[in-house]
């Protein structure tokens, strides 16, 4: 006896040709790459105040090994965030002015394409936003564990 019934499969498979078909996977895709740059966007903020709040209020104070370790943790973890932000911006967008095909086929083929790309760009901005944290917590951590110049 199955569990589902002959309809239910039915069913089941037409959802399923309808989510590989690439207008439904750009669509998906899309809405990935826009969460993802929400959470970029909230990271980021995040990151700041627990800096901010934690963090020596000097980094004048500390010795100039430390001192400029967190300088480049900070600024690398920046810079990181800038660009994963870029590229998120740039998976949900696209370019400014940029022509759609008006072709079936090209369609089909822009919207497979731009899915993978979405995808490709989503998971890269993923990573650098992970990077950006360890460096900031990293930047954090130096700043509470070694002491200052006395």
């Amino acid at each position: 006896m199955n569990e589902f019934t002959p309809e239910q499969l039915r069913d089941a498979d037409d959802r399923a040709a309808e989510m590989a078909s690439p207008p439904q996977q750009l669509k998906a895709a899309l809405q990935q790459a826009e969460g993802y740059r929400n959470f970029l966007t909230t990271l980021t903020g995040l990151l700041t105040v627990i800096f901010v709040l934690k963090g020596q209020e000097n980094l004048g104070k500390l010795t100039a090994g430390p001192k400029w370790t967190v300088i480049g943790l900070l600024s690398g973890a920046f810079l990181l965030l800038i660009t994963a932000s870029w590229m998120m911006v740039s998976a949900v967008h696209e370019r400014p002015g940029r022509t759609r095909p008006l072709g079936a086929v090209q369609i089909l083929r822009y919207e497979r394409d731009r899915a993978r790309t979405v995808r490709r760009m989503t998971d890269w901005a993923r990573w650098l936003g992970l990077v950006a944290v360890l460096a900031v917590a990293a930047a954090a951590l130096v700043t509470w564990i070694v002491p200052g110049a006395t």
